[in-house]
């Protein structure tokens, strides 16, 4: 929310009619028929009690009075008027039951499709609002947030339409019975609403404190459970539980404040009804005794004062909703805050496709059935064309007219550059280019090349500096270097957690900005030093990286990485439950499932960011023979920790401040006595 839309910490009246609007529009979606049920009762209720307390005067003044000075008093009449007055208030009474029981199921309805719009949408959220939003914070908008809504649907709102119905057919049924004390009634009202707004307003802000406040709370708490080790290992308890009370100070306060004036609301608006109440009888009274007024009569009196309540009672049962509306309203703030941040943006065109050959080795899209053969299906206004090209001996790449046949070569054609010079790239592997299709099949290869990219995860602070590197399929790539020298940004960049400040980034030789990112991301196995597994079974975590997999390939997959034998020790083997984040298995065992759940995907491109970095030495010997028998024949990128993983690389590029300071196998950078020597030679680990 810009600066212009608060002021002093109150929201303003259009932003606040705005979330209004778009939570009523959540009951239009889905519940109309049952709110517009929910309006006919509230008002047939409201109409019921007003008519009962009107029926009041009569009963007094036709009915009771006639029988105190009657020598032989018949009651018929007054047990006939009673059973209508009861029927009035038994039809106000099951209406008041219809619209409470139906706001119920509305208000449950409207929460459970907040809360599935919050999570479909932070299912877009990019990767960097994760980065900087406490992950405490967003559960709290899921839980105590939505929660405030529950109040203000069930209860809140069918009590102020109730209340609003309740004061207008009061009005207009004392204006009925007498103008004048209908006046009185009306300046009293007047003080109460001053007195209202003004204490409102101040609960208002705080109220808007305290959701924040209690988003913060929460996030301290996530932050603290999730680092508990840490703060014994660091004995840091008492530091935490310091930075604990000043988030809770915060709390305390600002909630102080906000119930203070909301809870001294509701003792002064029913002291100002109950001095309204005096001030009528007196009123009336005196009226009555003077002859001013001859209408008044004792029954007259006996009915306004009835509806004189029934019109202030609403009124300070709408003040009391306040607070709830106004707690409701602050939480609404925050999810639609949380709904309106910017989704992940995709404007990638050039998707995967399951492919299949026929006899003579052409290209079919395949759509019924998965064949692990995989094509990028390139729309012909990607941007870049396709051409027949044959390379000379020297290397030199020469566009030709038209295709010479079913061997023809095909290379890229990208626009020209600056300079005027034309790029040809050629393509690895079989394509499709038919005429009148309007898109190209490519082989899905591997073939990853950074173009001189720069990277800045804040504008103004570049991390990467002109990063230049290429991975053939099939080839091993490791970067190496101290912490923070933007190993791991690089990997970021490939599945476009991140999108670059410059240069290009090519994936069998289109643009990945070309690339849809769910397609983009499907064609990359990727292993994190931080292992995340989720509640479920061993063998449902493992599938995590191929849904259609076979209970067969879970468990080839899982022999892959070496992880099979420890599985099937497991109390129930594969079927073993697992919860808090895999917490009854031990950290390398939870890696295991991780590699395991890359080999089950089989992509051609493997990321792995500190692959055995939780493996002790004597499983690492064990695991790498599987880690080896995964990265075959596919294109890897290796973030090193012990820079014995990466000896048998095809290259190894040196990074040191976001810069490549050197780049070749092992052999040639021992030999060049630089960075990677000292490193190898000075520490055999990294850090």
């Amino acid at each position: 929310m810009s600066s212009k839309q608060i002021h002093n910490g109150n929201r303003v009246p259009g932003q606040r009619r705005h979330i209004i609007g778009r939570l009523m529009g959540y009951i239009k979606r889905e519940y109309k028929a049952r709110f517009t049920i929910v309006l006919v009762c509230i008002l047939v209720s409201a109409i019921a009690n007003v008519a009962g307390s009107l029926f009041l005067g009569s009963l007094i003044d036709d009915y009771i009075t006639p029988l105190l000075g009657a020598a032989d008093p018949d009651f018929s009449g007054l047990v006939r008027a009673l059973v209508m007055m009861g029927c009035l208030f038994l039809v106000g009474a099951l209406c008041a039951y219809a619209y409470n029981r139906n706001m119920i199921v509305v208000s449950q309805g409207v929460q459970k499709t907040i809360r599935d719009d919050l999570f479909s949408h932070m299912q877009t959220l990019p990767i960097k609002y994760f980065d900087t939003h406490a992950h405490g914070d967003v559960m709290s908008v899921y839980t105590n947030d939505v929660d405030t809504l529950r109040q203000m649907f069930a209860q809140s709102i069918p009590q102020v339409i109730n209340s609003s119905m309740t004061i207008l057919v009061t009005f207009l049924g004392m204006l009925f019975t007498n103008a004048l004390l209908t006046v009185v009634v009306l300046v009293c009202v007047c003080f109460a609403l001053v007195v209202t707004r003004f204490l409102a307003g101040r609960s208002s802000r705080y109220f808007l404190r305290q959701q924040g406040t209690l988003g913060a709370l929460n996030g301290y708490i996530e932050e603290m459970i999730n680092g508990q080790k840490v703060v014994k290992v660091f004995c840091h308890e008492q530091e935490a539980q310091d930075g604990f009370d000043r988030v809770n100070d915060d709390m305390f306060h600002s909630a102080d404040k906000a119930h203070t004036y909301a809870s001294i609301l509701m003792p002064i608006m029913v002291n100002i009804g109950n001095v309204q109440y005096v001030i009528v009888a007196m009123v009336g009274g005196a009226l009555a005794l003077s002859g001013v007024d001859t209408t008044i009569t004792l029954g007259v009196i006996a009915a306004f004062l009835q509806l004189s309540k029934s019109f202030s009672n609403p009124i300070n049962q709408i003040s009391q909703q306040f607070n709830s509306i106004i707690m409701a309203l602050a939480g609404a703030e925050r999810i639609f805050n949380l709904m309106d941040e910017e989704p992940e943006e995709d404007h990638g065109t050039v998707t995967l496709v399951n492919v299949a050959y026929d006899k003579d080795g052409h290209q079919l899209e395949e759509s019924k059935k998965r064949t692990n053969l995989w094509a990028w299906k390139v729309p012909h206004n990607t941007g870049i064309t396709m051409v027949p090209v044959r390379k000379d001996e020297d290397g030199t790449i020469t566009e030709l007219r038209e295709a010479a046949g079913p061997d023809q070569l095909w290379a890229w054609k990208y626009p020209p550059e600056k300079d005027g010079s034309v790029l040809y790239r050629p393509i690895l592997g079989p394509v499709r280019n038919v005429a009148g299709e309007d898109y190209y099949l490519i082989k899905l290869s591997g073939d990853v090349r950074f173009d001189h990219v720069d990277f800045a995860y804040e504008e103004g602070k570049t991390i990467l500096h002109d990063i230049s590197l290429f991975a053939k399929p099939g080839q091993k790539l490791a970067f190496v270097g101290a912490t923070g020298a933007g190993k791991t940004t690089i990997t970021n960049l490939i599945n476009r957690f991140y999108d670059i400040a410059d240069g290009k980034i090519r994936y069998d030789g289109i643009s990945i900005n070309n690339i849809r990112k769910p397609d983009l991301r499907r064609s990359l196995g990727i292993v994190l030093q931080d292992t995340n597994l989720f509640t479920g079974t061993v063998r449902e975590n493992i599938r995590y990286g191929n849904l259609d997999a076979t209970d067969e390939e879970v468990e080839a997959a899982a022999a892959l990485a070496n992880a099979d034998d420890f599985i099937r020790r497991l109390p129930q083997g594969y079927d073993t439950m697992l919860t808090g984040n895999g917490a009854n298995l031990s950290q390398g065992q939870r890696q295991l499932l991780a590699i395991a759940r890359a080999a089950v995907a089989d992509p051609p491109v493997m990321i792995l960011d500190e692959a055995t970095s939780s493996i002790d030495t004597r499983t690492e010997a064990i695991v790498q023979q599987g880690m080896d028998s995964l990265m075959y024949g596919r294109t890897v990128f290796v973030i090193a920790h012990r820079l014995s993983t990466v000896r048998n690389s095809n290259a190894i590029m040196v990074l040191d401040h976001g810069r490549i300071v050197e780049r070749g196998d092992h052999d040639d950078l021992i030999r060049q006595h630089g960075l990677y020597y000292q490193l190898y030679t000075g520490a055999f680990e990294l850090e």
